[in-house]
């Protein structure tokens, strides 16, 4: 007879440090990011990090990563995961993460939208559009900001990530009005042009003097498949989703999702949740890495904040109860020292603490991202589904 499962009593507080990627994966050349390693290179750059609590949980010990900052006696256990899925995105990595591998990547618009998409999203807005084109967000409404306030077009543009964005200044498109519009184009953009995520991106100001507000709303393909959020919800176990993760899963198997506008808040808000949430899980993306640092090659910013990141982490630790276990992991990288603005075909870090597991155990490099996922589950007392084997074997005190 099978034995039961005994549940863990305490929680799980899983962390996306977003694009805190740790070297070329073995395929990265095919993506154009032969080299990249987003944190190995920042190290270099910034002549060292102040980051003794990421040391001390190991990040320095993981294998083949060039961090220069080998721990003796760590009291996290560390190791990498490759990406399964094809593609290099937020939302594969995170959707990775929870068990489901993509087997292509979602698609992107390096030339803007096809004439059917713009035609189609015209008729169903009854508003034109300008430049539909790759941009940076905070450039392209300094760039369009007074032609949009004197003709009312919508500032439409992508990246180099698989989205589709709408900018529109507050007082000429409400806030609701332009959320409106990202639901159609939601509708439309399905099949083979299903971006992962439309993106509301309103702004105030005046020309020259424009700035994108918090009101950022993102839309997103709901999971292909089951993920861990939503087996447990189907057991009953609270989920809690803070950051991009409610975008990232369009909202599915989360009991309370929250919406921060920085890594600051989602600390902040992830401590809250960890002192209300007794049992269950507790999801969380930090964006600045990526979107703030990242994307604009902003080395001195990026090494800020994962400096900052450093210094909450005796805060989390701290926090946590007897039975609650912390995973730091990434999504993909964005190396911020490489020529281009795009996410990087990278490793991402593991590191695992919690006083009821053990300490210092070698993780190794493991085949999938879902390896996290299944460890959570098992963590939390359900038998894993996922195609990830996962760590909790090598982790388990006996």
């Amino acid at each position: 007879m099978k034995k039961e499962k005994k549940r863990c009593a305490g929680k799980v507080i899983l962390i996306v440090m977003d694009s805190v990627g740790v070297g070329e994966l073995p395929d990265a050349a095919e993506y154009g990011d032969a080299g990249s390693n987003t944190l190995g290179h920042i190290i270099r750059e910034r002549n060292g990090l102040e980051i003794p609590n990421l040391i001390k949980l190991g990040i320095g010990n993981i294998q083949g990563t060039g961090i220069p900052y080998y721990d003796p006696s760590p009291i996290g256990c560390y190791g990498k995961a490759r990406e399964a899925s094809r593609g290099k995105d937020t939302t594969t990595g995170h959707w990775e993460i929870a068990g489901i591998r993509l087997d292509r990547p979602f698609p992107v618009y390096p030339d803007g939208f096809p004439p059917e998409v713009m035609e189609a999203f015209q008729k169903a807005t009854g508003v034109s559009f300008l430049w539909n084109k790759p941009a940076s967000g905070t450039e392209i409404i300094q760039r369009l900001g007074e032609e949009h306030l004197k003709t009312g077009k919508l500032i439409v543009y992508t990246s180099a990530d698989s989205v589709f964005q709408i900018a529109a200044h507050e007082d000429i498109v409400p806030v609701e009005t332009l959320y409106g519009y990202c639901r159609a184009a939601r509708k439309i953009l399905q099949g083979e042009h299903a971006v992962g995520r439309v993106i509301a991106r309103p702004f105030t100001g005046t020309p020259g003097h424009f700035v994108r507000t918090k009101n950022r709303r993102d839309f997103s393909l709901p999971p292909v498949g089951k993920t861990i959020l939503d087996v447990l919800s189907d057991h009953d176990i609270p989920t809690t989703g803070i950051g991009k993760i409610g975008d990232i899963f369009a909202g599915r198997g989360l009991a309370a999702s929250f919406h921060t506008n920085d890594n600051e808040e989602g600390i902040h808000t992830t401590l809250q949740q960890m002192k209300a949430q007794q049992s269950g899980l507790v999801f969380t993306n930090l964006v600045d890495f990526d979107m703030l640092y990242g994307h604009r090659n902003d080395v001195p910013g990026y090494a800020g904040a994962l400096e900052a990141l450093d210094r909450k982490i005796p805060d989390l630790t701290g926090t946590m109860n007897a039975d609650d276990v912390l995973i730091l992991t990434a999504d993909h990288g964005c190396d911020p020292t490489v020529p281009g603005t795009d996410h990087t075909r990278e490793y991402i870090p593991i590191l695992i603490y919690g006083q009821s597991i053990k300490h210092g155990v070698n993780l190794g490099t493991r085949d999938t991202f879902s390896d996290i996922g299944a460890t959570v589950l098992d963590l939390l007392g359900i038998e894993p589904c996922l195609k990830g084997s996962g760590f909790q074997d090598q982790i388990r005190i006996p």
